[in-house]
This record gives structure tokens, sequence and C-alpha cells, in this order.
């Protein structure tokens, strides 16, 4: 690994998993329910933008999608050595837990979804120290979302990816006791829940009525709709009632959540709003379960940082999206956290040790 002044662990990156990834990990006779479950899921998307084509420079960027690091896990080492990244978590470009539903898979989503975890544990196999890939669960049926944890834990998993808008997939909110199992497996395996930045409904009503060519309006509003998860989680007792469960906002910007939470969250808890089951600030419950993840955001990480602490941050490089640090995120962390006035032993904490302590199980 080259040189780097900075020891990086990123706390989200993308990986493409390409069908026949997956399909390897497939039985024969799923292999056209995965190819129609594909189309299914385009055409779905296709319908929800009402035909509207994004140019792929909105999406990714263009030289670091090209690369394989993108697509095969030998090279994602390589991607990150030139990065001077030691570690990242991962996530699917195409969540295995977006297209594994009964809409798109029928009765065979939960041996798709499996098979999709499967794909995702031999990327990480090729160097589980520095590859750590976020494992796909979707609660349709919350036994098999159990048994799901306890065997991707068993084989040494660290987090999972939920969708962080359930009620769009025709769920019930997280809130609800139906999925208190599935909270106490997360807690008893320690794995770290994430609910990655998505599109949800609002955001296609925005985008059908944005005027401008590129969607730019709509384009900027998906982690505000994070407010969302974030005040379900917290203000309807779910983390006073699961105190170690532990969830990670991924990509949902940083300069807004003070605001959020002393305004909206902590805020009505001096007024007359009653949160039954809610004992602590809003915030408090932030600091002790929660945490967000961030890529270039110098006024954002210092207000957070000011707010919330070192403790809750966790510094990515977001590869290969628009805003990715890649592959000069060595540069760009002295930049930012320059400009972001954060002390040197907490610079560190972001950086680098909260990610190996909250997923890599480790301190150094």
């Amino acid at each position: 690994m080259q040189a780097a002044t900075e020891r990086l662990i990123s706390v989200d990156s993308h990986v493409h998993f390409r069908d026949e990834w997956i399909k390897q990990r497939l039985a024969s006779k799923l292999h056209p329910i995965w190819d129609a479950g594909a189309r299914k899921l385009e055409e779905s998307e296709k319908r929800l933008r009402k035909g509207f084509q994004f140019h792929a420079s909105d999406m990714i960027d263009l030289d670091a999608a090209a690369d394989p690091g993108h697509f095969e896990p030998h090279a994602k080492l390589a991607a990150m050595d030139r990065d001077g990244v030691e570690a990242e978590v991962i996530f699917p470009e195409v969540g295995g837990a977006k297209i594994c539903t009964p809409a798109f898979m029928g009765d065979h989503w939960k041996e798709c979804l499996r098979g999709y975890n499967q794909g995702m544990a031999d990327f990480a196999s090729v160097d589980p120290d520095r590859l750590l890939t976020a494992y796909q669960i979707m609660p349709f049926d919350v036994d098999f979302c159990v048994e799901e944890v306890q065997r991707v834990a068993a084989r040494g998993a660290r987090c999972v990816q939920l969708p962080p808008f359930p009620s769009e997939y025709g769920l019930a909110d997280y809130f609800e006791r139906r999925y208190d199992r599935l909270w106490s497996a997360l807690s008893e395996t320690g794995l770290v829940l994430l609910n990655h930045l998505d599109t949800n409904l609002p955001f296609y009503s925005v985008l059908e009525r944005d005027p401008t060519p590129q969607k730019g309006i709509a384009l900027g509003m998906p982690p505000l709709f994070l407010a969302d998860t974030i005040a379900f989680w917290i203000l309807t007792g779910t983390l006073e009632r699961f105190p170690k469960l532990n969830v990670i906002l991924v990509e949902p910007s940083l300069g807004w959540l003070p605001w959020l939470f002393e305004t909206i969250l902590d805020g009505r808890m001096h007024q007359h709003y009653e949160f039954p089951g809610v004992e602590l600030l809003p915030s408090e419950y932030f600091k002790r379960q929660m945490g967000a993840t961030f890529m270039y955001e110098p006024w954002g990480l210092k207000v957070a940082y000011e707010y919330f602490g070192p403790d809750v941050l966790f510094w990515s490089t977001d590869f290969p999206h628009p805003a990715t640090s890649w592959p000069n995120s060595q540069r760009q962390v002295r930049e930012q956290f320059a400009k972001a006035g954060i002390p040197e032993a907490d610079k560190k904490k972001i950086i680098c040790t909260n990610g190996l302590r909250k997923f890599f199980g480790r301190e150094s």
C-alpha cells in the first residue's frame, strides 16, 4: 500500500455487483427470475421518473465508475491503494433489498436475497480486513430477517443495510412491535444498522415538478427526507427500547443536522408535544446510538462536530459518485479538516478510529 500521511477508513463506498456476479450464487432455476426482476425494477424506476433520464455524470463520477475497482474485489483494493484508503464499508449500487422483493421476485425473493448476500460475502472474502460489505435485509418476513442476520453475523458481518423508508414498500414503520425480534437480533450480534440515502415518493414528486433541465432541484432534496427516518427512530421510543441498537445514516449531509435537533427534535421536547417512552433528549439518543457519514463538507463538518462531538461522525469517499474524493482523498482530508478547524486527536477519530471501532471491531 502506498505511503499515506493519514490513516483513512471510509464508511461509504460503492461497488456495482453485476447480474452475472450474483447469478453465479443462485440456483440456475432462479436465473430467469432474477433477469425478469431486474427488468421490472428498471421499468418501475422509469415509471417513477416519468421517462426522464439523468445524465450519467449527475449520478456517478465517470472516471471512478470506469475504474475496475467499481466491479471486482482485487481491483477495488488497488483503487483503494491508489487513494491511500486502508479499509471501506461497501454498499451496492443497486441494493439487493431493492430488487429482491415480492413485487419483483415473487415467492423467490428470499432465495435471491440470500444469493445476493453471498455475492457480497465472496467479494469481501478477498480481504475481510479491508473490505466490509453492508449485507442486505428486507423485512417482509421478520423470521427470515432474523435468520439472515444471525447467518451473516456468524460469517463475520459487521453491518446490514435496511431501506430508510419502509412504508414505500408497503411495510410497517420500524417502531412497530413486529420488528422487535429483528432489533433484538441486531443488538445481540452487534451488527450496525445502516440507512443509506435513497429516493422516495416525495423525491419523485419534486422530480416531476422540477422545471430545471437537469432536475437540479430534485437532486438536492434526498438528504433532507432523512429527517423522517431520524425522527421515527428516536421520537417513537424505539432507540429507548433497544439501547444497544446502533443506526448509522449514510450520506445525510451534516450541516442541517444541528438545526434539525435543536429546533425540531430537542425543541419539541420542551413544548406541549408528548412522546411516550422517550426519556432523553433526541440529540442524546443520536450521540448514544446513531451517527452520520459525510464526504467533503467543511462547514457542515465544523457545525456537526461542535454540536454532536467527534464520536458519531464517519468520513467516507463515496466512490464512485459525483461527490467522491477518489483518488485524492489524502489531500482532500487535509484541506477539509484544516478548514473545519478540527483538533488532530478528534480528526483521527473521525477519519479512522470511529470506523475501526464501529465496523471492524478494533481500535487499531
